[in-house]
């Protein structure tokens, strides 16, 4: 604690919020109260797999689906995942036991899942530009 009063003081902070945000040495973040029963795991190693991820996760309750989000082009972990469980209360205990632990080496951070944005679908240009010219996307050498 007095590292975290050291560190305090050198940025101008004496806040006591912050020095109870410090849990040995580790910021534990404080998010909003669970809505659904999906959650956010971030920080996960590269090496993490979807199995892992299920089987450090099912102690607390019965997983529906856990997902690995992985790069299309290499295949590899992006370092984010998904938990899904059947029940709000087996997601609460879940985070409350994951938050700030080590899987695979690394500290992963579990959050509230958000649901995901529409993105508007995209635009093409349907005529030639203000010079009056069709501009064509292809870069490279195309001989």
């Amino acid at each position: 604690m007095a590292l975290v009063r050291r560190f305090a003081r050198v940025l101008g902070y004496s806040s006591p919020s912050l020095q109870s945000q410090f849990q040995f040495g580790v910021i534990v973040r404080h998010s909003s109260t669970l809505t659904s029963p999906r959650l956010f795991i971030s920080g996960l190693s590269r090496l993490t797999t979807d199995e892992k991820l299920k089987e450090a996760f099912s102690p607390f309750g019965q997983i529906v689906d856990a997902k690995v989000v992985t790069d299309r082009a290499s295949g590899r972990s992006k370092g984010f995942g998904f938990i899904t469980y059947t029940s709000i209360e087996e997601a609460v205990k879940a985070r409350e036991e994951m938050n700030a632990k080590f899987l695979d080496g690394w500290v992963i951070f579990v959050d509230p899942a958000k649901p995901r944005e529409s993105r508007p679908p995209p635009q093409s240009q349907p005529g030639p530009s203000e010079t009056g010219y069709t501009s064509n996307k292809t870069i490279g050498w195309c001989g």
